[in-house]
């Protein structure tokens, strides 16, 4: 039996007009292998990652340290050992011009980034039209070990996930795929 977490490409998606954030990770042949839900009316960011719709399995907690901050970090939690996976922080003033996120180990050391493509294009989705699909890259060191790629649908989020780079497993699945989550839910609230 495989884990949710042992392919290289997923695809995430939004539920279409659902009361709060939720989501569904797909594996290859559309299997559904995560369901994720966005606390509602929390002081702080707090998501909920299952394996399933039942909801009876919870995998992974993703949470804000602090209430409001423009440079928020996110922890990303083992449920079932309740250990620290690592965590993302968003670079705040970075992100204004371009979303930019920092990739920590268990020890808040910065490891790697996650970042949109291309500054010209995250301009052009700023200021003109939101319609253009995102696409991020993300780095351990030098390395590219993950691709997000948007697609283009005006009516649902639909975020393609790539870690087929990732040949020697430098990130953590669990890491990356709270990544996607992150982008999903907080900055496709902008969509």
């Amino acid at each position: 039996m495989s884990s949710a977490f042992d392919f290289n490409q997923y695809v995430l998606k939004r539920q279409f007009m659902a009361l709060g954030g939720k989501f569904r990770v797909y594996a290859p042949g559309e299997k559904l292998v995560l369901y994720v839900e966005q606390k509602l009316f929390k002081i702080r960011e707090d998501i909920r990652v299952y394996s399933d719709e039942s909801k009876t399995q919870e995998v992974l907690t993703i949470k804000a340290r602090q209430i409001i901050d423009f440079s928020a970090a996110y922890d990303v939690v083992d449920s079932a050992t309740g250990q620290k996976v690592g965590a993302m922080r968003r670079k705040g003033l970075a992100s204004i011009l371009r979303d930019e996120w920092e990739v920590l180990d268990v020890n808040d050391n910065a490891v790697g980034k996650l970042f949109e493509d291309s500054m010209g294009l995250a301009l052009l989705r700023r200021f003109l039209s939101n319609l253009i699909p995102q696409n991020y890259d993300l780095l351990i060191g030098t390395t590219r070990v993950a691709d997000f790629k948007q697609n283009f649908n005006p009516f649902t989020y639909s975020l393609n996930i790539d870690f087929s780079m990732d040949t020697t497993k430098q990130l953590d699945r669990r890491l990356g795929l709270a990544a996607g989550i992150l982008l999903a839910a907080v900055e496709g609230k902008q969509q």
